[in-house]
């Protein structure tokens, strides 16, 4: 988590917009059938191991994980470092009232943090108003909670008029921390069931969850 705190907090030092993913044995599979999405996690300059699941398999090749950084744990420590720098922070996505509703736990939490939310929508509808929106307050870090893929999609296709310089996508992280979705307790989230509570709160997410099967396989007969 501290690892990663401090690359944000390069990517804004340096400028220029940098893509972060946070991959979980979804997108792993996703990635697999469908080519434009490979590209996208393919282009980021982070892709965070978001659940036990990429850790255990990043581990199987070889890789030195200490753990899963999940972008919903990021979203707290993200104001707090935007609030120490100075930097402007913009939440973009869920149901209308939602991101209004964090960035105002959000600036309770940071008295100092400079934070803007809006729902808006993946489709191109929306790009003009949002667009112009990041750039009227000065947003230095956007969240973008529109679900993947469309989020990363949608980033990657705005990445020339983004002028931000980070661009997370956090999928439900909003409905999690306003707490219209409720998270696994912590015994279970260190354990790596926390797609088991998921599932057994959000029974529509079975069908996303049928490939955790064939991901599971291919981990375990991939070469190492």
């Amino acid at each position: 988590m501290n690892e990663a705190l401090e690359k944000l907090e390069h990517f804004v030092d340096d400028g220029g917009l940098h893509l972060v993913a946070t991959v979980n044995p979804e997108f792993v599979m996703r990635a697999q059938s469908d080519p434009e999405f490979a590209r996208v996690l393919a282009s980021a300059e982070l892709c965070l191991a978001d659940g036990s699941g990429v850790v255990w398999a990043a581990r199987r090749q070889g890789c030195t994980l200490p753990g899963p950084v999940a972008g919903v744990d990021l979203v707290g420590p993200i104001a707090a470092m935007c609030a120490r720098r100075g930097f402007r922070l913009f939440l973009l996505g869920a149901m209308p009232g939602v991101a209004d509703e964090l960035a105002g736990q959000l600036r309770a939490a940071h008295p100092d943090l400079a934070v803007t939310a809006h729902a808006g929508g993946p489709e191109e509808s929306h790009d003009l108003e949002t667009l112009q929106l990041i750039q009227e307050r000065g947003a230095d870090v956007l969240l973008v909670a529109y679900g993947a893929p469309a989020q990363e999609l949608w980033i990657d296709r705005l990445r020339n008029r983004l002028p931000v310089a980070v661009a997370m996508g956090v999928g439900g992280a909003f409905d999690y921390l306003t707490g219209r979705v409720s998270r696994a307790p912590g015994w279970m989230r260190k354990a790596g069931l926390e797609w088991l509570h998921r599932l057994a709160r959000q029974p529509w997410r079975v069908r996303r969850m049928a490939v955790l099967p064939v991901y599971a396989i291919k981990v375990l007969s991939a070469p190492k």
